[in-house]
């Protein structure tokens, strides 16, 4: 992609009110039912795992390595195949689709890794407006060029994310604080309605993870994202999530509002079996 300094039009983000207005109506944006993974090698990932988020809404996956935790995301979002239960967004279920028809019903969804995975030698802003190409696809775009009246609302997810300063800087000179809320903004483009984020904070020190756990609070709260995100930090999940859920072994152990989950339940997902 080109990254070249381009004069910029700055329109708000067009998911803004639309999205707090979904918030306001409670809406259930992903419903995941009777979710279940059997590998080929005949390992069960997960067994029927219920979960629903509204839009306004934050909710913390937490468990051991191993739980399904990022296999239960993987699933939503695509990357598995389920061999059980139902994965419906915007009244589609994605369980059901394949090919380009699923592509299509996932452009909701947008996933933030635990790796920015930005092209270093890129633009930001560049970066950001690769966000778009899931609803810009012709052969311009196939040939690495940006799809010019994207640029804007690149841009305004830049400013959502504090860092529209850095919009002409290349991508590989960030720290992993910028290169992450970077990776925010790109999903961002993409005018998600469910926002899955898999361990976003991993690689981050303290300062900078707190910044990304706030940024994803507030897009829920403020423009109405459902938001879900797997982490293994337990004091920052009990103090942004609005729910925690809880797996172990793939199964599901609670599903509460964060201020009713004691500190020995969630504990008790990281004990070790018992031989």
């Amino acid at each position: 992609m080109s990254s070249t300094a381009i004069a910029l039009d700055r329109p708000a983000l067009p998911r803004g009110g639309a999205q707090a207005a979904a918030a306001a109506d409670g809406g259930i944006r992903l419903d995941v039912a009777g979710l279940a993974m059997r590998y080929a090698n005949g390992h069960v990932a997960l067994h029927d795992v219920d979960l629903q988020v509204r839009a306004g809404e934050m909710v913390v996956v937490l468990g051991s390595n191993g739980s399904g935790k990022s296999t239960m995301l993987k699933c939503v979002v695509g990357l598995n195949r389920p061999t059980g239960g139902a994965i419906r967004v915007a009244g589609r279920d994605l369980a059901r689709l394949s090919g380009e028809e699923l592509r299509r019903a996932r452009l909701p969804l947008a996933l933030i890794s635990q790796h920015a995975n930005l092209v270093r030698r890129r633009s930001v802003l560049a970066n950001v407006c690769s966000g778009t190409l899931g609803r810009r696809r012709r052969l311009a775009t196939s040939l690495g060029f940006l799809p010019h009246e994207e640029i804007g609302t690149a841009f305004a997810c830049l400013e959502e994310v504090g860092l529209p300063h850095l919009a002409q800087q290349r991508a590989g000179t960030l720290s992993g604080g910028q290169a992450q809320r970077v990776a925010v903004a790109r999903a961002l483009a993409q005018r998600p309605q469910v926002l899955l984020a898999d361990e976003p904070i991993a690689s981050l020190d303290p300062e900078a993870a707190d910044d990304v756990m706030r940024l994803l609070r507030r897009l829920a709260s403020d423009d109405g994202l459902a938001v879900v995100c797997v982490l293994h930090q337990t004091d920052l999940a009990a103090r942004y999530a609005d729910r925690l859920v809880g797996l172990r072994a793939g199964r599901l152990e609670f599903d509460q509002p964060a201020s009713q989950v004691a500190p020995e339940r969630i504990a008790g997902l990281y004990a070790t079996a018992l031989q």
